[in-house]
């Protein structure tokens, strides 16, 4: 038998994360626009069918580690990560977070995953897979949310990095 406050311990917490998510982009003044919908929009498929786009539009962000440091690559939808791409930008193998450790880490759980408000330490990269979009959808630290941004608006409020290219499309 699961146990029922597993799911409400996971609920509080995409809850706090949201909420982390609305603070820090209050400063910026675009809180308003954070999109919540009724249904998940914890992947691709599912945040295009929310949002109404097509796929390739959703701004995914995947988990890694490097040397022991989080590094959140925010991609294309339709982009998969080009191990050997991966491997001559970062110095060393792919490898993604484990689901389970992913919130811990970076700050917000799978599904909700997103460039803003992250842990400290974690850096933020944005894959050139989006530079052929006007706007994109990233997360908003919850299951079922997501901002429609410019590119631009993508650069200053990620406080990315840097741009890399480290995805194929598919």
């Amino acid at each position: 038998m699961q146990n029922p406050s597993v799911g409400t311990h996971q609920k509080r917490e995409e809850i706090m994360s949201i909420e982390r998510v609305r603070a820090y982009l209050k400063q910026f003044g675009i809180e308003e626009r954070i999109q919540e919908f009724s249904v998940s929009s914890a992947t691709v498929e599912l945040a295009a069918a929310a949002l109404g786009c097509a796929p390739e539009r959703i701004a995914k962000t995947l988990s890694f580690l490097a040397d022991g440091q989080a590094v959140l690559i925010c991609a294309a939808g339709d982009a998969k990560i080009d191990n050997a791409k991966y491997k001559a930008q970062f110095h060393t193998k792919a490898k993604m977070i484990a689901p389970a450790e992913v919130e811990g880490i970076v700050g917000h759980a799978v599904g909700g995953v997103c460039p803003f408000a992250v842990k400290e330490g974690t850096k933020v990269y944005l894959d050139v897979s989006l530079k052929r979009f006007e706007t994109v959808f990233p997360a908003c630290g919850s299951a079922n949310s997501a901002i429609c941004l410019t590119i631009p608006e993508l650069e200053k409020y990620s406080g990315y990095a840097g741009w890399v290219d480290v995805c194929k499309e598919t």
